[in-house]
């Protein structure tokens, strides 16, 4: 596969403005009928220093929310039987560090950010995205509800500062375009404003390439939401990091780390999860993680990764891993055929694959 691409901001295309494809990752591809489990994650990784692979914890309390440290948990047995170290051509990578057998449990982790879907804000818990059992649609349209007391209660790092603004031009600007990411940059913004994390939280991931036509289409989500947040009288102090740049490059990281979310229910494995999800509603929310965006991708995955009940991640083995092996998930449906497979992740992801399956051409 490629090689890995340097640490910087956001990449600028000089493709043409008419590319059709240019909006591959930004709009949802097609629900698969047999495997869901898509995901938006550069397959660049910037080399990185081994004695500084992971950022600090972000400054808020270890059950929310948090950083590497917090958030990617432990399993049952002790710490994750994996490390994150530079592969040869792909940038960071997660490797096993002992056998890992097949449908372990290899870790879980928490959203650093997560929002729900406009479609699903009434349907699902604002904090933790999983079901609520008393929906309430008639509630005001941008006030979301929680599953329980300690998810309101973590809210606080960002919920008081959106209950502040009115995020209907926002949102509108968002369900007309068929957006979803830009209510994670929202979200982002309101929890660094609320003192919960730096803004520069999502550095470390890698971003995506920007097209011209995409810049201008940030520029009018900008916009928007630096005015709501104004007209909220959040003063300018409060507000010195929400700059265009900043509103672009955390844009650019998300649209291609962060993971679409759909509830497997009581399932795990593979299959009956891949059919709970077939027959659930449209995805309930977005998420971005840290620790699930290193894993590399193969078309022919040894792991994969599933929601049960709410937005905390699990990753599990699919067959046997070998000490040292490199831990990979597939970033779309693995149901495609080879021509339909490159053409995604060369357009949506930018790299042509060139794994085991791949090279046998099927």
């Amino acid at each position: 596969m490629g090689p890995s691409k340097p640490k910087s901001n956001y990449f600028v295309s000089d493709l043409s403005l008419s590319n059709s494809n240019s909006h591959t990752v930004e709009r949802e591809m097609a629900p698969s009928s047999l495997v869901r489990y898509s995901r938006w994650i550069s397959r660049f990784k910037f080399p990185y220093s081994q004695n500084n692979l992971f950022p600090s914890p972000p400054p808020f309390s270890s059950t929310t929310t948090a950083g590497l440290h917090n958030a990617d948990s432990v399993t049952p047995g002790g710490p994750p039987p994996i490390r994150v170290s530079l592969t040869d051509s792909a940038g960071r990578g997660v490797f096993a560090t002992r056998k890992i057998g097949a449908g372990e449990l290899i870790h879980t982790a928490k959203p650093l950010v997560a929002h729900p879907t406009l479609s699903a804000v009434h349907r699902v818990c604002n904090f933790c995205l999983g079901k609520l059992r008393n929906a309430n649609a008639k509630s005001e349209a941008h006030r979301g509800s929680f599953c329980g007391e300690e998810c309101e209660r973590h809210s606080k790092v960002f919920y008081d500062v959106e209950m502040e603004a009115d995020w209907s031009g926002y949102d509108n600007y968002c369900r007309g375009r068929g957006l979803k990411y830009p209510l994670l940059v929202k979200r982002l913004a309101c929890m660094v404003i609320s003192g919960a994390i730096s803004s520069d939280l999502l550095d470390i991931l890698q971003p995506s390439s920007l097209y011209p036509h995409m810049i201008l289409e940030f520029e009018e989500g900008y916009s928007l939401l630096r005015t709501a947040l104004a007209k909220a009288n959040i003063t300018d102090e409060r507000m010195l990091f929400l700059t265009q740049e900043w509103y672009n490059g955390v844009l650019a990281r998300i649209r291609i780390n962060a993971f679409r979310i759909e509830l497997a229910g009581g399932y795990e494995d593979l299959r009956s999860a891949a059919a709970a999800c077939v027959e659930a509603e449209a995805a309930i929310g977005n998420a971005v993680y840290m620790l699930p965006s290193f894993y590399n991708h193969d078309c022919d995955p040894n792991t994969h990764i599933i929601w049960i009940n709410n937005a905390n991640a699990r990753l599990k083995a699919l067959r046997d891993v070998e000490p040292d092996e490199e831990l990979r998930i597939c970033y779309i449906d693995t149901s495609m055929d080879h021509g339909a497979r490159q053409s995604v992740l060369s357009q949506g992801f930018g790299f042509i694959c060139n794994c085991v399956r791949c090279s046998a051409g099927d």
